[in-house]
């Protein structure tokens, strides 16, 4: 006897939303299924230093938030969030030259992932147009990208966006333009102040809001610090929205992020975010502001710091004596990634086929780029959890593998 719900293989009883059926998986999760191996040397990954996080700071904090305060602390909580961490916020950006901001201009979210998605839901209509750098952060891509809107890319250089590319003609209608001014992701860069003081100035004249998302801000190991967007937009009329986040400070798995922004730009994000998911964990909420509010991250960080700058080392040395002459890097001040330009006639697609063969794994560029051509012969390559010794070791064999590329097409 055959059931009233079976049905053929060539038949689903379901049917996906046609944004469902649009969204593709993610370049670099798919490659990181390869990197799961442990054999791989694993370049691919922008996952912060483990070693970096501090577990039993965190895990006393949520000791005493449960002995002390634990009914308050499993209970629900209002969508703002926590309010003595949104008065930390508050002070803390003070440090990046936002010495105006109140604490109903604070949204607290879970994670800054999902800060770009509500910002998507409040912004994007299909076919809206969306300014981006090329190449971009790809998570705010695939994030927007849901959205359905029209990207522009706004030009950049070796020193990152460029401002005087925000023509009257890109600007025109845009809805905002999404910016990482410190050590961007993918490339590594960092705008300097005088590009961030003209970028500012320019969407205040074109009223563009400018998200700055700045997760990396924290973590410079080189070079002087630069106050971020949102102090130097307020400064001139500017609207900046501005993402940080708790991940690379303190540890990815808290999912701990906050939006800064006028309170009208809030009021509708907490409407959004109620039809979310009501409110960000407060358990976690007074965990993280139990652990930071006496200033741990002013001991810890440095720490951090120290991890990173001497990772990047590691790389940028191996890189120097291995990689080809014709292939060129950024050299980053802070960070998680260096940007690879090789000879135009190597596609890094091609070349991570014949790497990963070799056990060595990395993001090719091109998924990174939207609203402009993409460059097929760059790549991202991030080097905080790799041990100096496989570090050297996965630059050796791609650095062969770059110059064995580009003699066998030149042939």
């Amino acid at each position: 006897m055959t059931s009233s719900n079976a049905h053929s293989p060539n038949t689903q009883p379901y049917t996906f939303s046609q944004r469902a059926q649009k969204i593709t998986s993610s370049t670099i999760r798919e490659i990181l299924k390869v990197t799961e191996r442990p054999e791989i040397i694993s370049f691919a990954g922008g996952l912060p230093a483990a070693k970096g996080f501090p577990v039993d700071t965190i895990s006393a904090a949520f000791e005493r938030v449960l002995s002390r305060n634990g009914r308050t602390a499993l209970q629900y909580g209002p969508t703002e969030g926590y309010a003595p961490l949104r008065e930390w916020v508050t002070q803390d950006l003070k440090r990046v030259g936002a010495t105006d901001v109140n604490i109903n201009q604070v949204l607290i979210v879970s994670g800054s992932q999902q800060a770009l998605d509500l910002l998507g839901k409040l912004f994007i209509d299909p076919g809206s147009k969306v300014l981006v750098e090329a190449p971009s952060y790809l998570g705010a891509l695939q994030s927007f990208s849901l959205f359905e809107p029209d990207y522009v890319a706004v030009p950049t250089d070796e020193h990152g966006l460029v401002p005087e590319g925000l023509t009257d003609e890109r600007v025109a209608g845009a809805r905002f333009i999404y910016a990482l001014p410190n050590f961007q992701n993918p490339t590594g860069l960092t705008l300097n102040l005088e590009r961030r003081k003209a970028l500012v100035k320019r969407c205040a004249q074109a009223n563009v809001p400018i998200i700055e998302d700045d997760p990396y801000g924290d973590l410079r190991y080189a070079g002087e610090a630069l106050p971020g967007l949102l102090g130097l937009g307020r400064e001139v009329g500017a609207t900046v929205i501005r993402l940080g986040s708790f991940s690379k400070v303190l540890a990815p798995g808290l999912r701990l992020g906050y939006i800064v922004a006028p309170e009208a730009i809030i009021s509708k994000l907490v409407q959004i975010k109620q039809a979310t998911d009501l409110h960000t964990a407060t358990l976690t909420q007074m965990a993280v502001y139990e652990a930071i509010q006496d200033g741990f991250l002013n001991f810890h960080l440095p720490a951090v710091r120290d991890i990173y700058k001497e990772q990047c080392g590691y790389m940028l040395e191996a890189m120097q004596q291995f990689f080809p002459a014709d292939a060129h890097w950024t050299r980053p001040e802070g960070g998680m990634f260096i940007w690879v330009t090789l000879p135009e006639h190597i596609n890094a697609y091609e070349l991570l086929e014949r790497a990963i063969k070799q056990n060595v794994a990395f993001v090719p560029g091109e998924p990174f780029y939207a609203g402009a051509e993409p460059k097929r012969n760059t790549m991202r390559l991030s080097f905080v959890t790799v041990s100096e010794e496989r570090i050297r070791e996965g630059i050796e064999i791609l650095g062969r593998l770059i110059a064995e590329t580009a003699i066998s097409k030149a042939a």
